[in-house]
């Protein structure tokens, strides 16, 4: 998969990559219980692909600590800048929102708060405990940055014990720099290797395509994450969210990604979601298993 010229790009998006405009009233009342508790969702703030799908089956992603991050990846979606001070009371609201939704599986995810001194993990560690203790029969996974590899920090996510833990690699080791700027792409296989170590049962991780990288590259990247006993691999196609950011290098075909699942379920993953409008949270309720 050798990475092509912009000037060689189609004009316009590849058929496999048509989204439905999100409809249903499931959706409606979902749009409405976030408007109406303020709370930031990944779905809507990332302009994620599968929100009409997603929203429209009953489930959603949670962004907590604000929805304004203190890093400026090149492919990320979400606002970047001086956060706004932390919501002590967000935990609760997450909470009760999940139980007003009925939501058996949630996940939760964050913008980076290189701002606080404890990264926002405490507020993590208190979103989960609101979670467990107003919905005990939901089950969770946790997206979680990498904490500048703060192992107390990453503590608090272990005491929280999640279903799944989720950090995502984003894409392969010669693109980290460019696509993550802030991150360090060896720092985050130790988070992922930190976490299985301290027993979480089950770690995830995500990487994007059409960045520019190699078919060789990405195969690298996958045994990467798989040598830290990663259980889920989830990978999907990158869609410039804004003329701002990191223009698609390349649109991957559907057979790509057929490959890749078929390599990922060779080196021994567990799950493999591997397609164009795959994100880090989609069929989520299944990873559990």
């Amino acid at each position: 998969m050798e990475s092509i010229s912009e000037n060689t790009l189609p004009v316009g998006k590849p058929k496999w990559l048509k989204v439905k405009l999100p409809i249903g009233q499931k959706y409606t009342e979902l749009r409405g219980l976030v408007d109406n508790y303020k709370l930031n969702t990944i779905c809507a703030s990332g302009s994620c692909p599968n929100m009409g799908e997603c929203w429209g089956e009953g489930t959603a992603t949670f962004m907590i600590l604000g929805n304004i991050c203190t890093r400026s990846c090149g492919f990320c979606g979400v606002k970047t800048g001086r956060p706004e001070t932390v919501d002590w009371d967000e935990p609760e609201k997450v909470a009760r929102s999940i139980k007003i939704m009925k939501i058996k599986h949630a996940v939760i995810t964050s913008v980076d708060r290189d701002d606080l001194k404890d990264m926002g993990s405490i507020i993590w560690l208190e979103t989960v405990q609101a979670i467990r203790r107003m919905n005990p029969n939901t089950t969770l996974e946790t997206l979680i940055p990498d904490f500048q590899g703060n192992t107390r920090n990453i503590d608090r996510i272990v005491e929280a014990n999640p279903e799944v833990v989720s950090h995502n690699m984003e894409t392969v080791r010669r693109l980290t720099r460019e696509v993550r700027i802030q991150a360090k792409y060896d720092k985050s296989l130790e988070v992922l290797r930190y976490l299985k170590e301290k027993g979480i049962r089950r770690t995830k991780s995500g990487i994007m395509l059409g960045l520019g990288e190699t078919e060789v590259e990405v195969i690298e990247t996958m045994q990467d994450i798989r040598n830290q006993n990663v259980d889920i691999i989830t990978i999907g196609q990158y869609l410039q969210p804004s003329k701002k950011h990191l223009p698609v290098k390349e649109y991957i075909t559907p057979e790509q990604f057929e490959k890749y699942e078929k390599i990922g379920k060779e080196m021994g993953f567990r799950h493999v979601e591997s397609g164009a409008l795959v994100r880090s949270s989609y069929h989520a309720e299944k990873h559990i298993l």
